[in-house]
């Protein structure tokens, strides 16, 4: 057991005092002192004894403790030199024990690509952070069979959206293109050292099992939803019409005649909308993820033709 109080600003701040240590604001860095919270945060994860489980932003190691204590094996992602130190201090004579030095968006593409490598995830992400990781994990092909993430509320409420709402967004899509999401706790600034001024919102993801998140959606699909939600205000043909554009690479489309990029552009996204049965003047945000894969295969199949 680490000889800390997690649960303590005072002891935090005394320990970091005696270490000369301080927390740098660019990382993020705030400590949930909650204990209740901790544990509730664990026991999301369903974990059994040997599960591999990725920590990003282990700190101190309040979390990295419970994880150990229940038998996970754990990969834990720290960017911060003083807290590296800590960690090594506290944890490095564990087996179980592994630490992944340096900034989480860069590091964890070095790990062992095999599904094994990881089961499960656990963070308190930082703003900065959050949404980049989460997504570069989806778009990578990185899936956990289940992901307990802690982020900033306003985040959250993004991840779990549903369409027509107006946090519906392209985050929302890519993350409901892999997993369930299932909302968690609230997390008011007191149950973090330093308080923030924002509240927090731990969200549970679990991966699809209806379909292969790896598999099952057409290469255009993740470029295209991007793509469509580039200008909320705009409709979703001129989104569309953008998207093909940058996509188109010759200037004919069919036996007519030679037409300009831009017309083909707009020509494409006219039909791929016809196809999909979906009105030229909808928005992004009305449409299901099954609208965005139908209009990825129509859009790819209809470039294929134009010759982009």
């Amino acid at each position: 057991m680490p000889p800390l109080n997690y649960d303590s600003p005072q002891s935090l701040r005394a320990f970091l005092d005696s270490r000369g240590l301080g927390m740098r604001k660019k990382f993020g860095q705030n400590f949930l002192i909650n204990q209740n919270a901790r544990r509730k945060l664990v026991d999301a994860l369903e974990i059994r004894e040997g599960a591999v489980v990725w920590e990003v932003g282990s700190g101190l190691g309040a979390m990295t403790n419970l994880l150990l204590e229940r038998g996970a094996i754990v990969n834990a992602f720290e960017i911060d030199a003083g807290f590296i130190a800590v960690l090594q201090e506290f944890f490095g004579g564990n087996p179980r024990f592994n630490l992944i030095e340096g900034d989480a968006l860069k590091t964890w593409r070095l790990q062992p690509a095999q599904p094994a490598a990881a089961d499960f995830f656990l963070g308190n992400l930082p703003y900065t952070i959050a949404a980049t990781l989460l997504a570069d994990f989806i778009e990578k092909n990185r899936f956990f069979r289940r992901l307990v993430a802690t982020v900033q509320k306003e985040v959250a409420a993004r991840i779990i959206a549903q369409p027509k709402s107006k946090n519906y967004s392209s985050f929302s899509v890519l993350c409901a293109s892999a997993y369930t999401m299932t909302p968690l706790m609230t997390l008011k600034g007191a149950s973090f050292y330093p308080a923030p001024h924002v509240d927090s919102q731990a969200v549970r993801f679990d991966i699809r099992t209806d379909i292969d998140p790896a598999a099952a959606y057409p290469p255009l699909f993740r470029p295209l939803v991007r793509g469509l939600f580039a200008s909320r205000r705009k409709i979703v043909k001129n989104n569309l019409t953008a998207f093909a554009s940058s996509r188109f690479k010759g200037n004919s489309l069919g036996a007519d005649g030679v037409i300009n990029s831009a017309n083909s552009a707009s020509a494409i996204a006219v039909e791929a909308l016809r196809l999909c049965g979906i009105p030229e003047n909808e928005r992004a945000e009305h449409l299901e993820i099954h609208d965005f894969v139908n209009l990825a295969e129509k859009t790819a199949r209809l470039l294929e033709c134009a010759g982009a």
